[in-house]
């Protein structure tokens, strides 16, 4: 049963990859010629970055999780240290937000590396939690609290959501108790809500939200386009490469706005597939977690299916104008180097977590995770 689900699961990814990969070339083809002077320019950088990640993951699925356990607060400061240098020399403001890094002509996202780094540490720390001095627990705490605190500064809310509510979602699955939970949950949905309303720009985006006809020419314009991206694809769509929207209307048509030209190309009937491939996605990758013997790596593959699905079902929102606007792009089919190689890495993650030989006893204290992992981190594969 598992094996199948793992196939059927690999399946949806590489059809969800393969719709990605179509219609970034197919969203961003003429600004690609017209601006850079070359209409495969998004489409091999993709490709590139699909490669990379393939083979991240596919290294990462041969891995122990023991070894990544043991170093995880390591990882998770490191990307966080990269975080931090996006308000370095180093960093690239783009549209007012220091979420870049330029490392050797390459433009990195650490925030989108952070999420994993969070996500493993927040699974590990809440596992470990009752084996902890009060001590230790704050201090380890402070993994959580810098890479947040760093992601508000650059502004990164889009990001900086996704995270909290992650963590709030392995915490919910652990044996963290139920009454620090709903405390510290209060408050963090109080302290979220002041951050939102503490930048004029997020409250315009509130407005806009609201009212996108108010200002149809400045803040309202990109959803707004969205919608006639949307109508114009009626039931079947205008066809591949037929958008009229991405002819320099639509802003981040290649990108956060991608699954707009898909609805306008491949119209609703496209729109409800890949709706069905995340559904999918959530299904098998929930039942993945269920068929797991170790509670650590169900909690783990969960929250690694929740991470993603968030982030496709805020980007959805935010097209169809459900939701305020976040810089949130849509995982696996939006053109992005990072995004797409942390979201394959995370992937990689699962596979490893499924493997046997990556069955953690929940009991066994750090030291066991520092023993297991001197060994080989690479398993052997096995029927």
């Amino acid at each position: 049963m598992v094996t199948k689900l793992k196939k059927y699961f690999l399946l949806d990814v590489s059809l969800i990859l393969i719709i990605g990969i179509i219609m970034v070339y197919s969203s961003s083809y003429i600004y690609a010629k017209e601006v850079i002077g070359s209409s495969t320019h998004f489409l091999f950088k993709q490709l590139t970055f699909l490669i990379v990640g393939s083979v991240f993951a596919f290294v990462i699925s041969k891995t122990k999780l023991a070894f990544w356990y043991k170093h995880i607060y390591k990882f998770n400061w490191v990307a966080t240290l990269l975080l931090a240098l996006t308000f370095s020399p180093l960093g690239i403001n783009i549209k007012g937000s220091q979420r870049w890094l330029s490392l050797g002509g390459l433009s990195i996202q650490p925030g989108e590396f952070v999420k994993y780094t969070l996500l493993f540490t927040a699974v590990y720390y809440f596992q470990k939690f009752n084996t902890y001095s009060v001590e230790e627990r704050a201090k380890k705490a402070l993994s959580f609290i810098v890479p947040l605190g760093i992601l508000v500064a650059q502004p990164d809310f889009g990001t900086f959501t996704i995270c909290s509510v992650m963590i709030a979602f392995a915490c919910f699955l652990s044996d963290f108790p139920r009454k620090y939970f709903y405390s510290i949950g209060a408050v963090g949905i109080v302290g979220i809500s002041l951050i939102l309303i503490s930048a004029p720009y997020r409250v315009k985006r509130l407005l806009t939200f609201l009212d996108p006809w108010a200002d149809p020419q400045n803040s309202g314009f990109q959803i707004i386009q969205s919608y006639l991206a949307f109508a114009n694809g009626h039931f079947f769509g205008q066809g591949i490469g037929n958008s009229n929207e991405k002819l320099f209307y639509l802003p981040e048509a290649y990108n956060d706005f991608i699954l707009s030209v898909l609805g306008e190309e491949l119209g609703f009937l496209g729109l409800l597939v890949v709706i069905s491939l995340f559904g999918a996605f959530i299904y098998l990758g929930f039942r993945l977690a269920l068929a797991v013997g170790s509670k650590v790596n169900q909690q783990l593959i969960a929250c690694l299916i929740f991470c993603i699905s968030l982030q496709a079902f805020l980007n959805m929102g935010v097209v169809l104008g459900l939701l305020p606007t976040k810089g949130l792009n849509l995982p696996f089919i939006s053109y992005g180097g990072s995004s797409l190689v942390a979201n394959l890495v995370a992937v990689g993650f699962i596979f490893s977590a499924l493997n046997p030989k990556s069955q953690i006893v929940e009991e066994t204290e750090e030291s066991s995770f520092a023993s297991r992992s001197n060994s080989n981190i690479y398993t052997r594969s096995y029927e």
